[in-house]
């Protein structure tokens, strides 16, 4: 769009919020105590500052119009508002309890309104409007103009009574994602594939004396102690020190590719997703793909979501809370039109695209523990948008991978500590990069005998123990020619950082059982006594503790692990065998906050979605040994050589057994004979001793 034009739209919408806000200005009790006429305090003059009274529509508009005002100020200056009381004052009202009373929280905002239909459009708009405070420090215009636009928009629905208003809420804001999902479409996929080196990340991250940490309020994120501390810890390290901790992730993205034989050389961007904070490794991480020959691009999160470049969430539950936000417009038109707005901006961007190589992600850890509350007021699909949700995730990934093809690009994820994780955070942190940094060499050895015994099975078998009742069979694939095949990878650290498993993709068919844990912690969600059941590799049950009554549980593990599909299949199996990483956990009792990345090392797992080479079948990846991986394929995803739209799910979840609820896994062979790898949570397998180290020095 034409700048001029846009500046132009920027100033009238401006003049008119302005002109509102000091038309509608409260006035100040009179000289009796009295309150003014509007029921509103005289403090409601700042967007953030307490509202007394007269929670209700004019001053739901207030409130609205204030956060606008402030951030076209922003936007004119956003070096002067890069300080701790304006990032204080944008994230007061969702941060602690404040969120409890704000018109962001769905229950409160239902509280205030009554009317459902009409306090789910505010509650969406007081919600998503929060992505201006970002674009502000951007200098995003165009994010700021349409939002703007929108609100004198909503203003002028101020005569209708609630009936009417919320009817035409809906369809303003139903219009307001169609006529822009266009723009939004191109922006995403560009952001994704087109190196920017003068974008305020690229900046913030290149550029800047990191030692002085007042450059994190200018991304206009959440700063907490955790980015600030995390700043200031790295920044004292040694340039060594940074450098070598970049290395172990660039290195690991390096090997991914050589593993699974796609030529780097041919590739020109790296995608970085980080926490901030972490600017003095990834300054060294650009520099260290730079030397093979990457540019690197940076995407930002929205407000309600934590994929890009994120820090600590101002209120999980505030994000947990929105995660159907689309739920409000989402209809068969309006997501063929996103397909078709994604297909042209892959045009556009095609050449970029092929150049894309993938992700390289930095995941932090040790965040308080968060325990979800399921709300009725917050909006929710039914159970045609759940198809429709479904539907629209794979063909959406369907149509990236013409772009961008599953079988040309790789990743890496690498985790470290975040303060909050307690007191001992810098003797965490040097543990974790220890044991990101474990020899490869000697973990390539032992797997090779865990591989080599496995390869002899028909199937595997798994028990818990104690309270655990995981009882499950899974049945392997057929070696053909076992001197020069095998069913598992041998995993080091390079897609996957740290080192420590051996995995394949299971046969459905004969793959059944229960598969329990007694409590564990995916994507941060908290599951109690998490128990899924499966006929031929797939779910036909799952039930957890979470809830008294059973189907809301239900319900949570249908949103968070099945992500709305009616079913799925175990895409992985795998043997975790990073000792190391288990104890870290328990001495310093921080087993429940370990991500999975760390977590699926320390025990067997099971990854209920897609299997690991997910639209990559038909690369041929080899061990160490030489031999060839064949287990690539499941009965599912083998329907990719017939329809494509029947072989994925775009979901992988891994679910960990700790040691400590470990009975036993045992291999079995055609002859019957059973071979025992792990008893009791101790490896027996002769040549995996070494294992049993860092265990047996714990106790």
């Amino acid at each position: 769009m034409d700048d001029e034009i846009l500046r132009e739209r920027f100033e009238l919408s401006l003049g008119r919020l302005v002109e509102w806000l000091a038309e509608t200005e409260p006035e100040d009790k009179d000289k009796s105590g009295e309150p003014n006429k509007s029921g509103r305090s005289e403090k409601s003059g700042k967007f953030g500052e307490t509202r007394d009274s007269g929670a209700g529509f004019d001053d739901f508009l207030r409130v609205q119009g204030l956060l606008l005002k402030l951030v076209c100020e922003i936007y004119e200056d956003p070096k002067g508002h890069a300080t701790p009381e304006t990032n204080s004052l944008l994230y007061k009202d969702i941060a602690g309890d404040a969120y409890n009373s704000s018109y962001t929280e769905p229950e409160y905002c239902y509280k205030v309104f009554g009317d459902r239909k009409l306090s789910s459009a505010l509650n969406w708009f007081a919600a998503n409007v929060r992505d201006t405070i970002t674009a502000a420090y951007e200098r995003d215009l165009w994010t700021i103009v349409i939002w703007l636009e929108l609100f004198l928009e909503l203003i002028g629905l101020s005569d209708e009574d609630d009936e009417d208003m919320a009817g035409a809420l809906h369809s303003m804001i139903y219009y307001f994602v169609h006529d822009y999902d266009d723009e939004r479409m191109e922006r995403q996929i560009k952001s994704l594939v087109v190196y920017d080196p003068d974008s305020l990340i690229y900046e913030l991250v290149c550029n800047k004396d990191h030692k002085d940490t007042r450059y994190l309020y200018e991304y206009g994120e959440y700063i907490t102690d955790n980015e600030l501390m995390t700043a200031k810890y790295l920044s004292e390290m040694s340039g060594d020190e940074l450098n070598d901790m970049a290395r172990t992730y660039t290195e690991g993205y390096k090997k991914g590719f050589e593993a699974a034989g796609i030529d780097l050389s041919k590739k020109s961007v790296v995608e970085i997703r980080f926490p901030i904070g972490f600017e003095p490794m990834i300054k060294m991480a650009v520099k260290q793909f730079d030397e093979m020959g990457l540019k690197v691009t940076f995407r930002r999160k929205t407000n309600t979501s934590a994929t890009g470049v994120f820090s600590t969430s101002p209120n999980k539950q505030y994000q947990y809370d929105h995660r159907f936000d689309d739920a409000l417009y989402m209809v068969k038109a309006l997501s063929t039109e996103k397909l078709k707005y994604a297909k042209k901006a892959f045009e556009m961007y095609s050449e970029q695209a092929n150049g894309y190589a993938g992700p390289a992600v930095v995941e932090v850890f040790g965040e308080r523990l968060f325990v979800p509350v399921k709300k009725k007021a917050s909006p929710g699909y039914d159970a045609s948008q759940e198809k429709l949700s479904v539907e629209y995730k794979r063909d959406f990934a369907l149509l990236q991978n013409e772009y961008i093809p599953g079988d040309k690009r790789s990743f890496t994820i690498i985790a470290y500590p975040v303060p909050e994780i307690g007191d001992q955070y810098e003797d965490i942190f040097k543990e974790t990069v220890r044991i990101n940094t474990l020899d490869q060499v000697e973990y390539g050895r032992i797997h090779k005998g865990i591989i080599d015994t496995l390869d002899q099975g028909e199937y595997v078998r798994v028990l818990g123990k104690g309270e655990n009742r995981t009882d499950m069979k899974v049945s392997l694939h057929e070696l053909k020619d076992p001197e020069s095949m095998t069913n598992f990878e041998n995993c080091l650290a390079d897609v996957n950082i740290p080192l420590g498993e051996v995995f394949t993709s299971p046969v459905l068919h004969g793959t059944e059982g229960t598969l329990h844990v007694s409590k564990v912690y995916l994507n941060g969600l908290r599951y109690d006594d998490l128990r899924l059941e499966f006929t031929d590799g797939m779910i036909t049950g799952y039930s957890c503790g979470n809830y008294e009554d059973e189907s809301a549980g239900r319900r949570y593990i249908k949103e968070n692990i099945l992500h709305n599909h009616d079913t799925l299949p175990i895409g992985e199996f795998a043997i975790g065998t990073n000792t190391y990483a288990y104890v870290m956990g328990k001495k310093y009792d921080i087993d429940d906050k370990l991500p999975i990345l760390i977590a699926e090392k320390t025990g067997p797992h099971f990854a209920v979605g897609d299997t690991c080479y997910s639209m990559s079948e038909d690369v041929r990846v080899y061990n160490p040994d030489g031999k060839e991986i064949i287990a690539r394929d499941n009965e599912i995803s083998v329907l990719r050589k017939e329809d494509m739209s029947k072989a994925y799910y775009q979901c992988h979840t891994d679910i960990t057994i700790p040691y400590d609820e470990l009975g036993s896994i045992s291999v079995f062979t055609k002859e019957g004979k059973e071979i025992i790898i792990i008893r009791n949570g101790r490896f027996v397998l002769p040549g995996t001793e070494a294992l049993n180290i860092p265990l047996d020095n714990n106790n």
